[in-house]
């Protein structure tokens, strides 16, 4: 018999609140750790803090690495929690051996448990693809990034990043197909809505109870402005054209 899962894997595309709801999580104490631990572009930072030997830009043993990985963002209780994007899940896969015929779901759970799936999307996909846009060009991703450039409106870039984050909203559905999976959805728009009510529905997932003096605060706030919505307004009428 399958044991409840104790780990969980937050799967999304890039600007869908992922930030936030990372920060919300573990500010609960009781739900894991998220972080972006098995982005490929940051696997060498990642393995010097867990004092991993690297070369060519890589972690020399994945599988330690994803061990480590595992210890950082588990929670006192046990919990365990990830954030992956569709981009880093081949990487992740490949460096834990794929093996041809067996599902990912069961190499992935060897390494991190048994594993329940939170799947991030945006509604307003316009809207995430400008903020995306944006966050490309200013280099500003979150609190406390400093701006490099002012932004500039790039309307075929932003038709671009739409495209893309369709694409991987497709794969990561393909995907959840595959291995028989039934993700929780949560959308940026139910995030920034009501943030508890999301927070009590992973917690429920992994029947954790969440402290009853816990509030939803982060530092992280709401980026989109007059400029954003401009923006999408314009993406949107490209569209129509």
């Amino acid at each position: 018999m399958r044991e409840p899962p104790r780990s969980y894997v937050l799967c999304g595309t890039p600007r869908t609140g992922s930030t936030l709801l990372c920060g919300l999580l573990a500010s609960t104490g009781v739900l894991g750790r998220p972080e972006s631990y098995f982005r490929e572009a940051d696997e060498v930072a990642w393995a010097a803090n867990f004092g991993l030997a690297t070369e060519g830009g890589h972690v020399r043993d994945y599988r330690a690495f994803v061990s480590a990985a595992r210890s950082a963002g588990t929670s006192n209780n046990g919990v365990f929690g990830a954030r992956i994007m569709w981009g880093s899940l081949e990487r992740m896969m490949e460096g834990l051996g794929r093996v041809p015929g067996e599902p990912d779901l069961a190499i992935l759970e060897e390494a991190l448990g048994p594993l329940t799936f939170v799947h991030l999307r945006r509604e307003d996909v316009a809207a995430q693809a400008v903020s995306w846009c944006r966050a490309e060009q200013t280099g500003y991703w979150q609190q406390g990034d400093s701006i490099t450039q002012e932004p500039r409106q790039d309307i075929a870039r932003a038709r671009l990043l739409m495209e893309t984050i369709r694409k991987h909203n497709a794969a990561w559905r393909a995907w959840f197909d595959a291995q028989g999976v039934e993700p929780q959805t949560v959308t940026y728009e139910q995030l920034v809505g009501d943030r508890r009510r999301v927070i009590q529905g992973i917690a429920a997932k992994l029947a954790v109870e969440v402290p009853s003096t816990w509030r939803p605060l982060s530092r992280h706030r709401k980026q989109a402005d007059g400029l954003n919505r401009a923006w999408a307004d314009a993406l949107r009428a490209s569209m129509d054209r």
